[in-house]
């Protein structure tokens, strides 16, 4: 008897990148126990205080640019490829990291909900466009040649996230959640996993350590991303 498809949602947060020096933002060494949130992370800070915002995220982007995909990443991207071709079920993966290292690895059905971290948007007429240097203050935008509108295209705090509606839709059809490497405390993505266990699916948590809702899973691995991550693919393809 051949088995019916199997569709896959994954969520990754922070702890899928720490491993490739990007760090994370909730431990005792996170971001934001470094910095305020509130004055780096809002649009009432941008609109306030714009050059110290765009310092620092152009030290992000300074930062990310050095770093390589690990072997969680590749896991996930060959995971990907083989579940596809072999037509196994639909799959995608949702992130709330705002780096490209999924892309390095190869992963195609990806959505940042909270944005890229290498992209530009303009607050004049909202042209979006891949963008690897320094944030001008001073600026014009490529497009429509505004000058003092330019942001990173990152979500901030009191911003909506992206692409949610297909999030949900995706939610409502999944037979497999994987949550790996978020805390479990930032909504809407700690709901996810509550709606795919409303949908009847199997979840996982892969994870370096249990989070705060880490009861609800089905199933828990715990350990460094590089480590669980591809030993969790490989069973999963074997």
């Amino acid at each position: 008897m051949s088995r019916g498809p199997e569709n896959i949602v994954i969520l990754t947060g922070a702890g899928v990148s720490a491993e490739s020096g990007l760090g994370t933002f909730r431990d005792s060494g996170g971001l934001w126990a470094k910095f305020d949130p509130m004055k780096l992370a809002t649009p009432e800070a941008f609109a306030e205080d714009p050059e110290r915002v765009l310092e620092f995220y152009n030290a992000r982007r300074a930062n990310l640019i050095d770093a390589k995909a690990n072997a969680a990443h590749f896991a996930l991207a060959e995971l990907e490829q083989a579940w596809l071709m072999a037509g196994r079920g639909d799959f995608g993966l949702v992130t709330q990291n705002i780096d490209d290292l999924h892309e390095q690895a190869g992963s195609a059905s990806l959505l940042h909900m909270h944005g890229e971290l290498l992209k530009t948007r303009c607050t004049a007429c909202g042209h979006l466009f891949t963008d690897r240097g320094v944030i001008q203050r001073e600026a014009a935008c490529p497009k429509c040649g505004q000058t003092r509108t330019l942001r990173p295209h990152v979500v901030w705090f009191g911003e909506m996230p992206l692409g949610l509606d297909q999030i949900y839709k995706a939610l409502e059809q999944v037979d497999l959640f994987i949550a790996i490497g978020t805390s479990g405390t930032v909504y809407p993505a700690a709901s996810f996993v509550l709606e795919a266990k409303r949908a009847g699916a199997w979840t996982v948590e892969l994870s370096l350590e249990p989070g705060e809702i880490s009861e609800v899973f089905d199933e828990t691995m715990y350990g460094p991303a590089t480590e669980v991550v591809p030993d969790w693919a490989g069973r999963k393809l074997g």
